[in-house]
């Protein structure tokens, strides 16, 4: 049985329904992890977190004493990420998501006062500072360093593929303050208020035309020493236990592959080809079975996978199967999309005679973000062959 459909919870699915219908945001459905387009859908966003938690549909895992819901579980979660992306509405940022379990886990009591709930009122954005020009799948090489000197740390380095990082009020920091130490102990975590002296953010303009990422530079930034979450040489242990807060969504994306599927199916009927609809193609059939096929399979992988982390009797190979799998199925589906547009699935977004208002275009282009985004697909198959498999490196 997947998580989420059994009876008991049908009720409460129909009432995260209800609440997204008569709540949701008026802000264009885009493919992947976007950030606000201007400052009318920043705050747009902003507000719409804060219906979200008010209405204990996020942070109910959170402790109570901080807004959390007694007799939450993970499928009352993943039903909510699934209503969500069913309606194709966001939910909470990753950074505010990362960043507030980092903070119930590992924070201070000072920490957890200031930030918590400035959090679920939408007064506050995160972002996640991770990644590095050297050090996107091998997270564990980051280079950009914060040395003690006095009451702070001085911050020097670069991040890069920061999302909302132009948006965002605080950051989630990674940086190496222990150059001496095996490189996954000598990471810790902070707390970066973006204002700071000395940090810059700069957007990239991406294939898709917008800027949801960015790159962002730290100059001799001075970092409270109070703003340490944790101990030092903590952050590589904090940075993946807050991670793993992430599964709650990945009942998301079979949810997206069945919607994508049923808007390809449609394309299928509406797109001619030789004078006949597309969908009477041998071809086209054969493609279309299989995507629905490989769907099926994936929603049962990471049900499994979730059973498996709520028993705590995960694998280390299991998340990098459930990505790799989503990442090219979700490619070949939308490359196979703008190739059944033939001569029209080469046009701009904003083409008026551009199919379906330029959602396939969109998602083709954004789709191999996720096979690099958190791990490119090489590196997902390494894990499985090494982790899973046993093979040598």
């Amino acid at each position: 049985m997947e998580y989420g459909m059994g009876a008991h919870l049908d009720e409460f699915r129909a009432e995260v329904r209800r609440f997204i219908a008569e709540n949701a945001p008026d802000i264009p459905p885009r493919a992947g992890v976007r950030s606000a387009a201007d400052e009318h859908e920043d705050r747009l966003l902003s507000e719409w977190t804060a219906r979200l938690f008010e209405a204990g549909y996020i942070g109910a895992d959170w402790p109570e004493e901080y807004g959390g819901r007694p007799g939450w579980t993970e499928e009352h979660s993943i039903i909510v990420g699934e209503e969500l992306a069913r309606a194709r509405v966001p939910g909470l940022s990753s950074g505010c998501v990362l960043a507030s379990h980092a903070l119930i886990r590992f924070g201070t009591d000072a920490q957890k006062q200031r930030h918590l709930p400035a959090i679920r009122a939408g007064r506050e954005k995160w972002c996640q500072l991770f990644s590095e020009p050297e050090a996107g799948s091998d997270l564990a090489s980051l280079r950009t360093r914060a040395v003690r000197d006095g009451e702070v740390y001085r911050v020097t380095g670069q991040k890069v593929w920061t999302t909302d990082g132009h948006w965002a009020q605080f950051g989630y920091l990674l940086a190496r303050t222990d150059p001496d130490a095996p490189k996954h102990k000598g990471i810790s975590a902070f707390i970066l208020d973006m204002s700071t002296p000395g940090v810059t953010v700069r957007p990239l303009r991406e294939l898709t035309g917008t800027s949801d990422f960015n790159e962002v530079f730290f100059d001799n930034v001075e970092v409270p020493a109070e703003n340490m979450i944790g101990a030092p040489g903590q952050g590589w242990m904090i940075a993946n236990v807050s991670l793993a807060h992430e599964r709650s969504n990945v009942g998301a994306i079979v949810v997206r592959l069945r919607m994508g599927l049923e808007a390809l199916t449609d394309l299928a009927r509406r797109i001619r080809i030789d004078g006949r609809p597309a969908i009477e193609s041998d071809r086209v059939r054969e493609a279309l079975g299989r995507f629905a096929a490989e769907i099926e399979a994936l929603s049962a992988l990471t049900y499994a996978n979730i059973t498996r982390f709520t028993r705590g009797t995960e694998r280390p190979h299991d998340a990098a199967m459930a990505k790799l799998m989503f990442s090219e199925l979700n490619l070949e589906m939308t490359t196979f999309a703008v190739d059944l547009a033939g001569e029209d699935g080469v046009l701009a977004e904003d083409d008026p005679n551009v199919p379906d208002g330029g959602r396939w275009q969109d998602e083709w282009l954004y789709a191999r973000a996720f096979t690099i985004a958190g791990g490119s697909s090489e590196i997902m198959r390494n894990l499985i062959a090494e982790r899973g498999l046993g093979l040598p490196r």
